[in-house]
């Protein structure tokens, strides 16, 4: 971005997290597709480059998994807790990702109960305390608590990734309030992880500040991912622009958009 605050790029700037710079700021989640040639290709679509592994679906004991579907040397594959109802088993999961060779970076996931898929907020800055000291790199998913928010990135969270809505709901991005509170108040970068459902959820969340959005059944779950794969990548660069542009103020009457000197018979 110039001095004079326009924008000269084409496309988003990189996507900093830690020591690590990525070209996309979408991170895409590989659950629930139908099989693994519709999956790389919605991957591909997305323009993705962090890809999120739930690392208790994936077979260890089969050659054909989860791991062996997705090309490392394209992707960055960031293992996650998912399933994962209290912080000793989301640190045992983690132990798990970095012996399989997945190194040192994970989301982390603590739900709170099988019903709402909700993060428990204490287990979850518990595990958040114990990862970092353990030197993990830790992204977040938390509620939309901003206190919680401030507590994570006290705790050495890489990135705070507070929840749109509940997991897999499709609700979109339901609490701009408290998500603009957070991203008002923390300096590290923070990421709008679950309930997007389409297109434009990923545009909501960008217009507010986030600096991208974490989904997976929003695609998964379209009916042709492929096609909704491109419509999140194209939605997050137009709500990526859209928050540096500057909107219009909101009025409560209208305002004519051609001048209304010298109108011809008045």
């Amino acid at each position: 971005m110039n001095d004079d605050n326009s924008v000269t790029e084409t496309t988003p700037t990189p996507l900093t997290l830690g020591d690590k710079t990525f070209r996309s700021r979408l991170l895409v989640g590989t659950g629930k597709y139908s099989d693994a040639k519709t999956m790389n290709n919605a991957l591909e679509a997305s323009g993705c480059e962090v890809v999120t592994v739930a690392i208790r679906r994936v077979d260890l004991k089969s050659g054909d998994n989860l791991l062996s579907q997705l090309d490392r040397n394209r992707y960055f594959l960031l293992p996650n807790t998912a399933g994962c109802f209290n912080a000793e088993d989301a640190i045992r999961v983690c132990h798990l990702s970095r012996e399989l060779g997945l190194g040192d970076w994970v989301k982390l996931e603590v739900l709170g109960d099988k019903k709402t898929l909700l993060p428990d907020p204490v287990g979850t800055l518990e595990a958040c305390r114990e990862l970092v000291s353990e030197g993990f790199k830790v992204l977040v998913y938390s509620s939309d608590d901003p206190v919680l928010a401030l507590r994570l990135q006290d705790a050495g969270a890489t990135s705070v990734m507070p929840a749109g809505s509940p997991i897999g709901s499709g609700q979109g991005i339901l609490n701009t309030n408290n998500l603009s509170i957070i991203l008002e108040q923390l300096d590290v970068p923070v990421i709008i992880d679950a309930g997007v459902g389409t297109a434009s959820d990923v545009t909501i969340a960008m217009e507010l500040g986030a600096e991208g959005v974490l989904l997976n059944t929003g695609i998964a779950g379209a009916k042709d991912p492929v096609a909704m794969a491109h419509g999140m990548r194209h939605a997050l660069d137009a709500g990526w622009f859209a928050a540096r542009a500057g909107r219009i103020a909101k009025r409560r009457y209208a305002q004519a958009s051609s001048p209304t000197e010298g109108v011809l018979g008045e």
